[in-house]
């Protein structure tokens, strides 16, 4: 009922005002007399009406406040007070905002129920989580954090709360500064029941060691208090220990990006808060159990992680032992943690007994030294005031104990980013082995002998995805189009675009260590990160040699798929084609020529795919079959953001690389990997890149989404359709031939549309003057080459290798492209010896469309009816009123979200 008055009010007055607008003359300044007499009644009436039923609504709402209230108090007595813990999560309509709070009941409102608003982080009892996380490491911490004290405070008798919140959704002046209660208008006052509020921050480090860009604003508030000259000096320290601040930070870095950067974010915050706002350190120097002090070191209030050692799980372990001790110590009526890795643990360690304190604090009697909030001058020296503690002041022992904090980079080792996986158990090394493990890299560190590249648990992680490790820092895995060629299903890209057999083609790597943690990478970051090379070197001869074999092991093992060509299964056996871009850096091992020259030793092709972060080593490079540069960003800001590298000067880098491209004399490929809503903008910045090489080829191709992953921000509207990808082709194409008309001393040679491969959203540009000849049955038209001879390949490096006077060129090893992978043709790049193969109900429901996504033809590939075509397009116009004709991208959390109406119909499927 009270609904539906409130609603009958609304629609009334709405009404009424209606009326006076529709008197209003809009002709002149102000109404007309005429005009005046319908606009007071009107407004007096819905004023009067307004009054009138505003009383028994009022009346209503609180005799239903009564009620509730007297029945909560029914529900406690019957309760007899008991605690109980409250879990809540609240979320926007896209469940992309994500906040927990846990309640106990003595915090609940009136009516019973858990309160729904986050709590300021200065109200005592509550322990506030603060986080962001880029990749996933940090938020899987948090969400650790949080599930352990809500344990723990379902055991104790704590009156404390638990809120997860992002750092990007708080203002931080409105949370540290403006302490006033929210209904009365006046500060807010100390409740002697309660705990004092406690802050933890898990930070990670981007680049160059700040936050990520959607949490910079939490040092930038810290930094601005702190400076203000209206806040006071320390404006978080108080008198009252049951209202001081105190809190602790934990920081994850790699030191793969740069050392003196790990954890910095982590440490400014702490050294912020507590050496200039007043807090005070969570984690007293008498914390600590023998779990706790494992390893002869203790918690502390600021901890950090280094992705890269590969013991920040144990870090964080310890940290988060001390961090729930020190807050459940007045509990326990201990300093101790009983707490490992979730499980309860008995504590074998006693607690050390406090020296009684003598000093007076003011005239309340005796106190411990931190109940004082002694002031400084501003140069630092303590000032002697009636009242404050004649010997050790407060502010000396979080100075101190800040100091001590601060330098803490105790991973049990150091490192720049939010990289390592939190996901579950299968990414985290037992922490039975993890002294062994810590042992070993600690001992390592320490010798000068260069470790291993790859840690246990990126071991474990790589292999349980299907990786083949080879000696301690090479890998193989079998490619997807190598089992769908062996069973005549079509080959990948490179098959249609330069005739390699996919089921004879080895994917490897001789270095899982990269310099880039691009956001699309489709090894979700499990592999090692570095600038340069640092741990132990295998025998390229070994590693080639072990590679073939396991990569012949793994082509055994497929005879038993349904549909294997038996035929094509024996001709895999003889490897003829080396990829090297299965994850990680190649050009990185120090002995990468020679590894090429073993390979081509064997007659096998090669191509390599580099990340453009080592131009020197590209110059040194020996000639191979195929030179690939990547080239995923056309600007500096934008490279920034999509590969995440680790050199401070990629950029750089990256232009120094696609000049020695000019200098090579066999082919070469700028490869550019589209992600809607990242890279597919500034397309005439890709056109400058590529011409800085001339290149041979230009490979440009849809990124692949291999499934959500903490380690990336991408989603499926990211992935470009094929359609797409064409237009961005002909889009760059355009742009390179502006650059062409510029002319100078040295322009650009002509690039045309050449190959195309459909199932891989591929499309190729190539050097007209490399790869065509005139066509002879048409000498208007060209004929594309983009195919190679390897047998002519195989010969011309066995000469250079005898005599490394010999010179050869592109042109000396090409051949010719058959129809079916030309741009245009009717098989769109798909080999007619095969056979498409789609499951049972993923048929497109759809087969052709018009240039504005309107569907033409059906699943068949038959015309659509005209009004059929006219309902669609009804359809799509009614979509595009809701989110506009233009694509639509939105940033949540990190995540581009790309929503497009002429898209709408792509995609749907049926079952045949």
């Amino acid at each position: 009922r009270q609904t539906i008055t409130i609603t009958t009010l609304h629609h009334i007055i709405s009404h009424l005002l209606w009326r006076c607008r529709s008197s209003y003359n809009p002709s002149i300044m102000a109404p007309s007399s005429s005009n005046k007499f319908p606009i007071v009644v009107s407004a007096s009436a819905a004023a009067v009406l307004a009054c009138v039923l505003a009383v028994p609504i009022y009346q209503h709402l609180n005799q239903k406040k009564k009620s509730a209230a007297s029945t909560s108090e029914a529900e406690d007595d019957a309760d007899n007070n008991g605690t109980t813990e409250g879990l809540t999560e609240r979320t926007t309509a896209d469940d992309l905002i994500h906040r927990e709070i846990a309640i106990s009941s003595d915090e609940q409102g009136n009516d019973g129920e858990p309160e729904r608003e986050c709590e300021r982080i200065l109200s005592q009892g509550t322990i506030t989580i603060a986080y962001c996380s880029t990749t996933g490491t940090c938020s899987g911490f948090a969400t650790r954090l949080h599930k352990e004290l809500l344990k723990r405070l379902a055991r104790s008798k704590s009156s404390h709360k638990v809120q997860l919140i992002q750092v990007s959704e708080l203002d931080w002046w409105d949370e540290l500064v403006n302490n006033e209660d929210e209904t009365s208008g006046s500060p807010a006052t100390s409740n002697s029941n309660l705990p004092p509020p406690v802050l933890l921050f898990i930070l990670p480090t981007w680049t160059n060691g700040t936050l990520p860009p959607n949490s910079e604003t939490l040092l930038q508030s810290l930094n601005e208090i702190s400076s203000d000259w209206r806040v006071a000096p320390e404006p978080l320290r108080s008198s009252d220990p049951k209202s001081q601040l105190k809190v602790g930070a934990f920081g994850m870095g790699s030191s793969g990006y740069d050392a003196s950067t790990v954890g910095k974010p982590a440490k400014e915050v702490f050294a912020t808060l507590v050496g200039k706002l007043g807090a005070r350190p969570l984690v007293s120097k008498n914390v600590g159990s023998a779990d706790n002090r494992r390893g002869g070191k203790k918690s502390k209030s600021l901890m950090i992680g280094d992705s890269e050692a590969g013991d920040s799980d144990a870090v964080f372990e310890k940290w988060m032992n001390g961090i729930v001790a020190s807050i459940f110590q007045s509990v326990d009526g201990s300093g101790s943690s009983n707490v490992i890795s979730g499980r309860p643990t008995k504590n074998k360690a006693k607690s050390k007994k406090q020296p009684e304190q003598k000093e007076q604090c003011g005239d309340d009697g005796k106190k411990e030294e931190s109940d004082c909030a002694c002031k400084s001058s501003d140069n630092g020296n303590e000032e002697k005031k009636e009242g404050c503690c004649s010997n050790n002041s407060q502010k000396d022992t979080i100075e101190e104990e800040a100091e001590d904090d601060y330098s803490m980079t105790d991973s049990l080792s150091e490192d720049d980013g939010d990289d390592d996986d939190s996901e579950g158990d299968d990414a985290i090394v037992d922490l039975e082995d993890m002294g062994d493990v810590m042992k070993q890299q600690s001992a390592a560190m320490k010798s000068k002998e260069p470790q291993e590249m790859v840690t246990p648990k990126q071991a474990k992680a790589l292999k349980k995805e299907g990786y083949k490790l080879i000696g301690t820092h090479s890998a193989v895995k079998l490619c997807r189009w190598t089992k769908h060629q062996l069973r005549g299903r079509g080959g990948c890209y490179k098959h249609t675009h330069y005739g390699i057999t996919s089921y004879q083609c080895m994917e490897a790597t001789p270095s899982l260590a990269c310099a880039n943690k691009c956001v699309f990478c489709w090894r979700h970051h499990k592999n090692p990160v570095g600038r340069e090379w640092r741990w132990k070197t295998d025998d390229p001869k070994f590693i080639v040699e072990m590679a073939v074999n396991t990569h012949v092991d793994l082509i055994k093992e497929t005879k038993g798929i349904p549909g294997i060509q038996m035929d094509r299964w024996k001709a895999a056996h003889v490897v003829r084609h080396c990829a090297l871009s299965l994850v990680g850096e190649p050009i990185m091992y120090p002995r990468i020529n020679e590894l090429l020259h073993e390979l081509h030793e064997r007659n096998i092709s090669t191509y390599l795919v580099t990340n453009g972060q080592h131009p020197q080593a590209i110059e040194d490079l020996i000639p191979i079959t195929q030179l690939y540069v990547s080239v995923d960003a056309p600007t500096p800001e934008s490279l920034e953001a999509v590969d995440r590298p680790l050199f401070n000067d990629a950029w750089d880098r990256l232009q120094a690389s696609l000049r020695c491209l000019k200098r090579k004399g066999q082919r070469t490929v700028a490869r550019l990997t589209v992600v809607k809503g990242w890279n597919s903008d500034e397309i005439g910045g890709y056109a400058r890149l590529i011409a800085l090489g001339h290149c041979s080829l230009v490979e440009v191709k849809g990124v692949t989404f291999c499934g959500k992953s903490d380690a990336s921000n991408l989603n499926m509207s990211n992935t470009p359709w094929h359609h797409e990808v064409v237009k961005f082709t002909r889009i760059l194409l355009e742009e390179l031939n502006a650059i062409r008309a510029e002319g100078g001393d040295d322009p650009l040679p002509e690039y045309d549309l050449a190959c195309e491969h459909k199932h891989s959203c591929s499309v190729l540009l190539a050097r007209v003057d490399q790869f065509t000849v005139p066509n002879p049955e048409d000498p208007t038209k060209r004929k594309w080459r983009t195919w190679i001879d390897y047998d002519k390949f195989n010969e011309l490096t066995r000469k250079h290798a005898a005599d490394p006077t010999f010179k050869y060129g592109v042109g000396d090893y090409i051949a010719d492209t058959p129809a079916w992978a030309v741009f245009g043709s009717d098989e769109e790049g798909f080999d007619p010896t095969d056979n498409r193969h789609r499951k049972k109900k993923h048929h497109p429901k759809y087969t052709k469309f018009d240039n504005e996504g309107i569907p033409t033809h059906d699943t068949f590939n038959e015309p659509l009816p005209t009004d059929e075509i006219t309902d669609l397009r009804k359809v799509m116009e009614v979509k595009k009123g809701v989110i506009g004709d233009a694509t639509t991208v939105t940033e949540m959390r990190g995540e581009k979200i790309i929503d497009d109406a002429s898209l709408m119909f792509r995609g749907l499927v049926v079952s045949r």
